[in-house]
């Protein structure tokens, strides 16, 4: 098991913590697979409500708060039934605006593993307006049931009545279901080919601006993030965002970045690429590389 989590496996009820703990390897990253929690709620003998509560310690381990010192854990589940940790983010000495909630960052790593829609979010505190507004974005967001410790299940609608969304400004395949976007470029490099294979399953409606950054890593591994826009705007989640919280959750740090490239439509009505260097550099020296594709 992994340091990080040894604390936090202390505060979960022992019945779950042995069956628990062998999943929890070297390649741990706060995936939890449908047989796996049925496992997990058959050995310990607990429900699957009172097991998803119990693991919020194991996600909030994967928080890096270095301007709060406030973990927070959240996961999310999908369709599939797979659950999915994450935890907030903050970049040292940026704007509060680059950091990640830990709501956004369990919906975005569900996203990245492929799930097209979110049917429950587990926090063990109400989520804050921003998350609520970026919960809204998903499909079905509104029906997206809040599962908090005391308090009785309730989907987004109650916590964000006479909400403004997606469907407010006429987009019809919001946030987690598949895009069909074709941006082109001439390359053979594999890392560019990634960015440009996430881009086009980027969410970015309200500007056009398919985006995505590629991370790798000195040992060779590659980390990705995508853009995804917010009917409201600033909720927006940055691909850079996404990308550095798969490194984390993946027990990375930030000295393991060998390469950044952050790949954007030609189309966009804006450009990622100024807020993307401001923070990468506050966690890297390594110069952010900027590609531009065309509209096929």
């Amino acid at each position: 098991m992994q340091d990080r989590f040894i604390g936090s496996v202390s505060l979960i009820p022992k019945s779950l913590a042995t069956p628990l703990i062998p999943l929890m390897g070297e390649h741990f990253s706060g995936h939890i697979n449908r047989e796996q929690l049925a496992m997990l709620e058959t050995e310990s003998r607990i429900d699957k409500q009172a097991i998803l509560l119990a693991l919020l310690p194991i996600a909030a381990a994967l928080a890096s708060p270095p301007i709060s010192h406030f973990h927070v854990g959240a996961i999310a589940i999908g369709a599939s039934g797979d659950i999915y940790m994450g935890a907030n983010m903050e970049l040292p000495g940026e704007a509060l605006g680059q950091a990640v909630h830990a709501e956004q960052n369990a919906i975005s790593h569900a996203w990245l593993k492929g799930e097209t829609s979110i049917e429950d979010i587990i926090v063990n505190a109400s989520p804050c307006g921003h998350c609520r507004q970026f919960i809204n974005e998903l499909v079905k967001g509104d029906q997206v049931r809040i599962h908090l410790p005391g308090q009785p299940t309730a989907p987004l609608v109650h916590y964000l009545p006479y909400a403004f969304g997606p469907k407010d400004l006429n987009i019809s395949a919001p946030l987690l279901a598949p895009q069909h976007i074709e941006l082109a470029l001439e390359t053979d490099d594999p890392l560019l080919i990634e960015a440009l294979d996430q881009s086009n399953q980027s969410y970015a409606p309200y500007t056009g601006n398919h985006a995505a950054v590629a991370i790798k890593t000195a040992d060779g591994r590659v980390f990705v993030g995508r853009y995804a826009e917010n009917a409201a705007f600033n909720p927006s989640m940055m691909p850079l965002q996404m990308a550095l919280g798969e490194l984390l959750r993946h027990n990375l740090g930030f000295d393991t970045i060998e390469r950044v490239v952050l790949l954007e439509s030609s189309a966009g009505q804006i450009s990622l690429a100024n807020a993307t260097v401001a923070a990468l550099g506050s966690v890297s020296q390594v110069q952010l590389e900027h590609v531009v594709a065309e509209p096929c």
